[in-house]
């Protein structure tokens, strides 16, 4: 029983400890990755604002060009 409670508190140390210690500082794959996917999220904030603004008005998307009547020759 004593063997049982002495293992379980290693355990419970090395739970503790949380293995190894983490470094302050990102390393460049680390910082990379957190780069591209900072970048990503804010093109996906510019097409949500952009197709919000299409569902809101969406003739203003449209040149006026085309509204005109185009006459064609037969």
């Amino acid at each position: 029983m004593a063997a049982e409670r002495g293992a379980v508190a290693a355990l419970m140390e090395v739970m503790e400890v949380g293995g190894t210690a983490e470094p302050d500082v990102l390393d460049v794959d680390q910082g990379l990755t957190l780069a591209c996917i900072g970048f990503l999220c804010l093109l996906l904030v510019a097409m949500i604002v952009r197709c919000a603004k299409v569902i809101v008005d969406p003739y203003s998307a449209i040149p006026t060009s085309t509204w005109e009547e185009q006459h064609l020759d037969d």
